[in-house]
């Protein structure tokens, strides 16, 4: 049966917003682990990529990284079998996390100080068409609903002289099959897809070519009950997993439909953008994000690979606290008051990003943030309290401690909240806004 135009901007719209953070997914995983002759390639599926260090400027993969953690990153491909993450025994001051997100961007399962404690273990991973009874030496089965998936570590730094501590322990980070894991004979492999090349994130954003790499990316997501109606209407326009989306027979009045249809879903998602600081409810489980689809798609926008309220929260900053945009061209404070320094039980830390790209930005004392280990090296004021400077220019040898350089033009602030205290996940305690110093 054809489509009416409207059904066919319509359908355009609500895939688009479905399918938007799979693309931003996926884009990450082909440079970290498919595309072997690019930038930003670090080891194939399935292995330990570790950064041993943290990220600058130079690092642009993805929007919003941190800079506090070394980062481990592992591409999971569950399709032959189950993966081991094996992690070490970590000492109890020491915050570490392993972050497991599906292909949909939902944050399916944690290892870590938060969800498993720091004694070590081995915890397997398996796709959505494992099954079985929990294998012997395993602490505990991870179960992800696409079959390939994204792992992010973060390994704390306390400070630089700390880094050949945390290169220690990502070096005891392993990673390996489950055949390997009981000594087993490995099963087959299933054949190598044709993989192909995602979109650049603005391409991404009026190109029919979305729905070819939608297409190709759903063939690695099974369809969940509950979108069986769903996917049933996407298919409709030709969206189905696997199948080629042919754009050279689509007439001008569809052509057009659908490319309206992808303007009205960024439409919806730049708006709710407008309406969001407060990340805390754009990441999480599947049943926690409970079919809001265009959270998801935003979330994924602002800063792709974000934690579970449970395990950190973000605060996002692009206007100051009268609600103007934050530019270089201004000089600005950000400050907590005696006794008030974030509630967490790990870390707290402020980065800066530039804007539009929404990466680190470069600047002469390489500093990309502040954050709660470099405390005693700061100024305190008078009262007891702490005023960070957040300006273009150096704010001059007195106060340079507290200097978090911006660039000359537009920026943006991520506040960071490791191991949130209640009252910070509760919304009880509210972060300070950056001040425009008149």
């Amino acid at each position: 049966m054809s489509l009416s135009v409207a059904e066919t901007r319509a359908i355009a719209k609500e895939a688009y917003i479905y399918g938007a953070p799979m693309e931003d997914e996926y884009r990450v995983m082909y440079g970290f682990s498919i595309h072997k002759g690019g930038a930003e390639y670090k080891g194939p599926f399935n292995s330990i990529l570790n950064i041993a260090r943290v990220f600058t400027p130079d690092d642009k993969s993805f929007v919003t990284p941190n800079s506090d953690t070394p980062y481990t990153f592992i591409g999971l491909d569950l399709r032959a079998e189950p993966i081991v993450i094996s992690v070490p025994k970590i000492e109890p001051k020491r915050y570490f996390v392993f972050q497991l997100m599906d292909l949909y961007t939902y944050n399916f399962g944690y290892i870590g100080s938060r969800a498993t404690g720091n004694d070590g273990g081995h915890y397997l991973i398996a796709g959505p068409d494992w099954k079985g009874d929990t294998p012997p030496g395993i602490t505990a089965v991870i179960q992800a609903e696409t079959a390939l998936a994204s792992v992010v570590g973060r390994t704390q730094m306390f400070d630089p002289g700390d880094l050949e501590n945390v290169k220690k322990i990502q070096a005891s980070y392993k990673v390996q099959p489950l055949s390997a894991f009981l000594g087993q004979p490995a099963p087959p492999r299933p054949a190598e897809p044709a993989w192909v090349k995602p979109l650049p994130p603005d391409a991404q954003r009026g190109s029919l070519e979305f729905f070819s790499v939608l297409n190709f990316i759903l063939q690695f997501a099974p369809t969940p009950a509950d979108e069986k109606d769903l996917r049933e209407r996407f298919a409709r326009l030709g969206i189905v997993a696997g199948k080629a989306f042919d754009t050279a027979t689509l007439s001008p009045e569809t052509t057009a439909a659908i490319k309206a249809g992808m303007a009205d879903a960024q439409k919806d998602i730049d708006a709710r953008r407008l309406q969001t600081t407060d990340t805390r409810d754009l990441f999480g489980t599947r049943a926690f994000m409970h079919g809001d689809y265009l959270a998801r798609a935003l979330g994924a926008q602002m800063g792709i690979g974000a934690n579970s309220k449970e395990e950190a929260i973000y605060p996002l900053y692009d206007k100051d606290a009268d609600g103007k945009p934050l530019d270089g061209a201004n000089r600005y404070t950000l400050h907590f008051a005696k006794g008030g320094l974030p509630p967490v039980n790990a870390f707290w830390s402020l980065t800066m990003y530039g804007l539009p790209d929404q990466l680190l930005v470069a600047n002469p004392v390489d500093r990309y943030l502040i954050n709660s280990p470099m405390l005693a090296q700061l100024k305190t004021d008078a009262d007891g309290g702490l005023t960070i400077a957040i300006q273009h220019d150096s704010p001059g040898p007195d106060e340079e401690s507290n200097w978090l350089p911006a660039p000359a033009g537009p920026f943006m602030l991520a506040l960071r909240y490791y191991l949130p205290k209640p009252e910070l996940i509760d919304g009880t305690w509210t972060s300070p806004r950056p001040q425009r110093v008149p």
